[in-house]
Order: C-alpha cells, then sequence, then structure tokens
C-alpha cells in the first residue's frame, strides 16, 4: 500500500474517528433522552439502543486499535529501524542488515538505504585491502632497492679506497654497478606500470603485428641476452608467414621479458634452457615459454598472477622483485583479450603459456 493512503488512514484514524463516534453518538443520545419519556411504556426498546451504541462503540475502538497497529508496523517501526542502522553507519559500523519485505515507499527506501550500506561496506574493504597491497609493495620495493644500492655503494667504495688496482679490477666494479644501476631501473619501470594499471591507464598503441617477424626478432634480442648468462633460447614458429594479431608491440614485447626475467631468476640448472613457440590454436595465436628451471608447487600456480603473491619467501638477493611483475603480465594479455596460464613440474620446469585472437579480415559482401 502507498505511502499517501497510510497517512490518509492515519488521518482518519486519529482525527475523524472521534468526530465520527460523536455524530454518530449524539443522534442516539438525543434519541434516548426523548425514548427516556417513554421508557417505562417500551422498555424493551431502551435496552437495545443501549446495547446498539455500546457495539458501535466497541468496534471503533477496536477498528482504530487495529489502524494503529498497523501504521505502527508499516510506518513508525521502519523509521525506526532505519534510524538506528543510520546511527550504526555514523559510528562506522557496517556488519548489519536490513530486512524488508513491504512495497511501499518506505520499504523501498530502506532497500536503497541496504544497498548503500553493502556499497560502502565494499568500498571500506577494497580500501583496506589497497591499503594492504600499498604496504607490502613498499616493504617490498625498499627490500629490492635496498640490495643493489648497498652493493653499489660498496663497489664505488673499493674503487675510491684502491682495492681496485689494476684497471681490469676497475672495469670489473664499474660494469658490475652499471648493472645494478639497470636493475633498479627496471625495478622503478615496473612500480611506474603497476600505478598505471591500478588506474587503469596503461598507454596501448595497437597496431597490426605479423607474427612470424615479431616474436623472431624478440627471440633475436633474448638469445644474445641470455647468451651472457650461460642460457639457451630456442625459437619455434608452426605458424604460417601471414598470420597476424592486433596488439601494442611494445607492452607485449614486456610480457616476453617479464615471463623470461622470471626464467632467469629461478633458474638452478647449471645448462639452462628456454624455448619460445608459436603455436596455432585454432582463432587465437599461443605463445609458449618453457623453461627448465626449479618449477612451480602445484600449490602456487593458481596465484601466481596475483599481486604481490611470491613463491619464494625468503626473498633474497637472488630472487628479489616487487612480486607484481606476472600481474602485469596477465593485465596486459587480458587487455588484448586474450588469456594467460602456467603448467610446471617441481625440479622440471615451467610453461608458460598465452593466447592472442588472430586479426581476420571482414569482407563486405
Amino acid at each position: 500500500m502507498k505511502l499517501q493512503t497510510k497517512m490518509i488512514l492515519a488521518f482518519l484514524t486519529v482525527v475523524l474517528l472521534p468526530i465520527l463516534l460523536m455524530v454518530v453518538s449524539l443522534p442516539l443520545l438525543m434519541h434516548f433522552h426523548l425514548m427516556d419519556k417513554v421508557n417505562r411504556m417500551l422498555p424493551d426498546y431502551r435496552e437495545s439502543l443501549i446495547q446498539m451504541i455500546l457495539l458501535i462503540m466497541l468496534v471503533l475502538i477496536v477498528t482504530a486499535v487495529l489502524l494503529t497497529s498497523w501504521l505502527y508496523g508499516s510506518i513508525f517501526k521502519p523509521l525506526a529501524t532505519l534510524q538506528k542502522a543510520t546511527r550504526s553507519i555514523k559510528d562506522g559500523d557496517l556488519d548489519f542488515s536490513l530486512e524488508v519485505t513491504g512495497n511501499d515507499e518506505i520499504s523501498q527506501l530502506c532497500r536503497d538505504f541496504e544497498d548503500m550500506r553493502l556499497r560502502l561496506k565494499e568500498t571500506a574493504e577494497e580500501k583496506i585491502q589497497y591499503d594492504r597491497e600499498n604496504k607490502i609493495l613498499l616493504s617490498n620495493i625498499s627490500h629490492d632497492l635496498k640490495t643493489p644500492l648497498t652493493a653499489v655503494k660498496g663497489y664505488c667504495e673499493g674503487i675510491l679506497d684502491g682495492v681496485a688496482s689494476s684497471p681490469e679490477k676497475v672495469n670489473k666494479y664499474v660494469r658490475t654497478i652499471y648493472n645494478k644501476a639497470n636493475d633498479m631501473e627496471k625495478l622503478i619501470d615496473e612500480l611506474t606500470l603497476y600505478s598505471k594499471i591500478d588506474t587503469n591507464r596503461i598507454p596501448y598503441h595497437y597496431t597490426k603485428i605479423q607474427v612470424k617477424d615479431y616474436f623472431g626478432d624478440c627471440a633475436e634480442e633474448l638469445s644474445t641476452e641470455l647468451e651472457s648468462k650461460g642460457i639457451e633460447l630456442t625459437y619455434s614458429n608452426y605458424l604460417e608467414d601471414d598470420v597476424t594479431v592486433i596488439g601494442d608491440t611494445e607492452q607485449l614485447k614486456r610480457v616476453i621479458n617479464n615471463i623470461v626475467s622470471n626464467s632467469v631468476k629461478y633458474m638452478d640448472k647449471k645448462k639452462g634452457f628456454i624455448s619460445l613457440r608459436i603455436r596455432d590454436d585454432g582463432d587465437f595465436v599461443r605463445v609458449e615459454l618453457e623453461d627448465n628451471g626449479r618449477g612451480i608447487p602445484a600449490k602456487d600456480i593458481p596465484y601466481i598472477f596475483d599481486r604481490f603473491y611470491r613463491t619464494d619467501a625468503s626473498r633474497n638477493s637472488a630472487t628479489g622483485g616487487s612480486g607484481i611483475g606476472l600481474s602485469i603480465v596477465k593485465k596486459i594479455i587480458d587487455d588484448h583479450g586474450g588469456r594467460i596460464w602456467a603448467t610446471s613440474k617441481e625440479g622440471t620446469g615451467t610453461i608458460m603459456h598465452f593466447v592472442l585472437r588472430k586479426y581476420q579480415e571482414v569482407l563486405d559482401e
């Protein structure tokens, strides 16, 4: 029932009902006064009249009580509940719920209030999670910046104190300082990209990419870099020469580099290898990056693409990192309309798979 109808009924109950009682009772009472003159002549009629008046008054009283009870349950009680809920939110308590059953305006107001509470609670939980992730990020970044900074400081002191007494040793120290500076630069770049991901501001520049040429160039660049680290890279392309995809060349290269960096980071074999394979997968192009590293425990595989998740709890200098590399990879692949997943066996190695949709020309009929 609409709120306006309820208010009209409330007005009738509180104001008009007593007036109606008086209007009905007054003629009867006057009639009873006249009949008093003949009460000796008609005693039975007088008694019936009194009973009628009492019955009308009883009906009106019961009706007033029932209407009052109904109005209390449908208007005043919900408003009291809403007021209590408002005070709870004011005090910062969002762990409650409003039970609403009616269909009037007050019930709809309570439903809207409950929706608002749920949104506020969700926002509060997201903020708590965001603050927690920021603390983790600061902790990871501070740790991983401290490690190369300490090394740079130590090698600089070695040069200044004359420990590097030969040109060869000085050159070795300077090269190490340069590599550590590069590590810090990569870490800062990763942090910058993370901030863009967090606000959905990754600058994508999509173009048509010839799969064979693009991944062939990636493999050539990686091969030179990995060779200096004693890791062999093999490249295989099982696609036709004219297969293309739509993507951002820079961001896709970041995906490849982040996956390869992880493989190098967790390589525990004297003779390491990484294999880059491009396969046909129906309407998609599948890219596989396989290594012979330590592998990932089965319990960790579902979480490796989560932000800040690290399978290496010790966080030593050899396996450092901010813990956001693979989450960045997943975000980029998702934004390209693809999918990424991993298969791994401890002690044997890991294969990272991701797919990109093939580009197909739409012909006008």
